[in-house]
C-alpha cells in the first residue's frame, strides 16, 4: 500500500451511524401498518417496494419516504387513512434531521490523518445531495476533508471518475466503508485497495458474499486506521536513513 495517496471514506454507518434510525422508523411504520397484514409481510413488501423503485428514485431519506407511502397504499389495499399517511410522514421526515454525529474513534483518527499531510482525504458516499449535504454540516467532519462527493450509486464508473477526478490511477486509492458490496468489492476489481469496517447492523439491500482478498484489510474500528499513519510514517523514516547512508 506504498503508493496510497488519496484516502475516500463512505459516510453513513462509517462517519456516523445510520441505519440503525432507518430501521427504528421501519419498526414504527410496521407497526402502523399491522392491521392491514402481518408485521413480516409488510416488511417484506415495503423491502420489495424498495428495490422496485431503486433506479427511478436512488437512495436515501426521500426515496424511502416514497417507499414508504407507496408501499402503505399497496399493503392497505387503497384504505389507507390520512392519518395514517401524516405519520407517515413525520416518520420519514425524521430521518432527514439524523444527527450525523460521529462514530467513536472517527474524529481522532481524522485528526490524525490530516495532521500527517501523507494523504489527501475525501468523503465518497452515496444518496441524494440534499440529505447527505445536511448530515455532513452536522457531523463537523468537513475541516478534515478536502472534497465531499455524493453519486447516485458507488459503481465501478464512478470509482474511475473519482480517481480521474483527483489525477490518480487506480492502485493509489484505498477506500474505507462498511459496505463490502458498495465500498469494497468495486474497488478491489478495479484494482486499488480498500478497508473494511462492517457495522453491527446493515441494509438487506447491500447483503452480499464476502471474500479475502490481498488488496483487502478487515477492521474492527476506526481507531484500527491509525496503523496505516503508523507504519507509513516509520518507512518514510527508514528511507531518510537510508538516504542519509549513502
Amino acid at each position: 500500500m506504498k503508493d496510497i495517496s488519496l484516502i475516500a471514506f463512505d459516510a453513513d454507518d462509517t462517519l456516523w451511524e445510520c441505519q440503525t434510525y432507518f430501521a427504528s422508523v421501519e419498526k414504527k411504520y410496521c407497526d402502523l401498518l399491522k392491521h392491514y397484514a402481518p408485521v413480516e409481510e409488510v416488511s417484506q413488501a415495503l423491502f420489495a417496494t424498495e428495490t422496485a423503485n431503486m433506479d427511478l428514485l436512488g437512495y436515501g431519506s426521500k426515496a424511502f419516504i416514497l417507499s414508504l407511502l407507496e408501499n402503505a397504499t399497496q399493503v392497505s389495499h387503497g384504505k389507507l387513512t390520512s392519518a395514517e399517511v401524516t405519520a407517515i410522514i413525520k416518520m420519514g421526515k425524521s430521518l432527514l434531521q439524523l444527527p450525523g454525529k460521529p462514530l467513536e474513534g472517527v474524529v481522532t483518527t481524522m485528526e490524525k490523518l490530516r495532521r500527517s499531510g501523507l494523504y489527501r482525504l475525501v468523503v465518497f458516499t452515496k444518496g441524494e445531495l440534499l440529505d447527505q449535504e445536511s448530515k455532513f454540516n452536522r457531523s463537523g467532519l468537513r475541516t478534515y476533508f478536502d472534497d465531499f462527493i455524493v453519486v447516485s450509486d458507488k459503481t465501478p464508473k464512478a470509482y474511475e471518475r473519482l480517481c480521474d477526478q483527483f489525477g490518480i490511477g487506480i492502485e493509489e486509492l484505498l477506500m474505507v466503508g462498511n459496505s463490502f458490496k458498495s465500498d469494497v468489492e468495486p474497488v478491489l476489481k478495479l484494482g486499488g485497495w480498500a478497508v473494511h469496517i462492517p457495522f453491527h447492523t446493515i441494509w438487506q439491500h447491500e447483503v452480499v458474499d464476502e471474500y479475502e482478498h490481498p488488496h483487502l484489510l478487515k477492521m474492527k474500528s476506526f481507531s484500527e486506521l491509525e496503523t496505516l499513519i503508523n507504519e507509513r510514517e516509520q518507512r518514510l523514516k527508514v528511507d531518510r536513513l537510508q538516504l542519509r547512508s549513502i
